[in-house]
């Protein structure tokens, strides 16, 4: 049985494509920081049916990192889908359901030191959690990698100015999924980033969870194009 590993799995979008590719064969690890979450969100798929276990780590920690895939590999084997969606960081307090004051920077106030932290948490570590699977992937000649951001990755206007950083950090992130992308093209191991122009569950049913997971579902198995902007302006 394949296996995806969800990285910033929550309740919304992350426990929605947990079930889209459940319900398609596939055992889910999650990987979140909260275990009691993790926890929770892995019943609600067993009672559906599907092979689901949460593996607690923080993106920011590193060999915490290493130490959830490991036992991912333990429980599941091979892992060949990851999806990497961390929620919106906190330099402060770490990662957070919901954009806070406190994540937002607007370019006036920018300074290497509010950069760095949102740097750390999504491109080094969409890098971190990718080197865990990937030199398996390009063994085997088979695997999905599958990165998520807002829209302000690729088009740094369509979030307010106080997006500053987080639009410098999953702008970098998006530009290495590219590479990442064209470095792979011709091989068995496919590379992708999917920018969100929406506030998820904010409207109508083009905003919800369930119906934007299944997008991640299409791109896996169409396997076409480095990038998959989701935009509903």
């Amino acid at each position: 049985m394949p296996t995806i590993a969800i990285v910033g799995a929550g309740p919304g979008l992350g426990l929605s494509m947990a079930k889209v590719f459940g319900r398609n064969g596939f055992s889910v690890a999650l990987v979140a920081r909260t275990k009691k979450k993790l926890d929770s969100l892995a019943a609600e798929l067993s009672e559906s049916g599907i092979e689901a276990a949460g593996f607690a780590a923080d993106v920011m920690d590193r060999p915490s990192l290493a130490a959830a895939f490991a036992r991912i590999k333990e429980r599941f084997g091979g892992i060949d889908v990851l999806e990497y969606s961390p929620a919106s960081h906190n330099p402060e307090g770490g990662a957070e359901d919901h954009v806070g004051s406190a994540t937002m920077t607007t370019p006036l106030n920018a300074t290497a030191e509010n950069i760095q932290p949102q740097l750390d948490y999504y491109l080094y570590g969409g890098i971190a959690a990718a080197q865990q699977v990937l030199s398996e992937m390009i063994d085997r000649d088979a695997g999905t990698l599958l990165f998520t951001t807002g829209g302000s990755s690729l088009d740094p206007l369509a979030g307010p100015p106080e997006f500053g950083n987080i639009a410098i950090a999953t702008a970098a992130l998006r530009a290495w999924v590219l590479k990442l992308n064209q470095v792979l093209d011709g091989t068995g191991v496919y590379a992708a980033h999917v920018p969100i122009f929406a506030w998820i569950g904010s409207g109508g049913p083009e905003t919800q969870a369930d119906t934007i997971a299944q997008r991640y579902w299409d791109i896996y198995t169409k396997r076409e194009g480095a990038e998959h902007p989701y935009d509903i302006r």
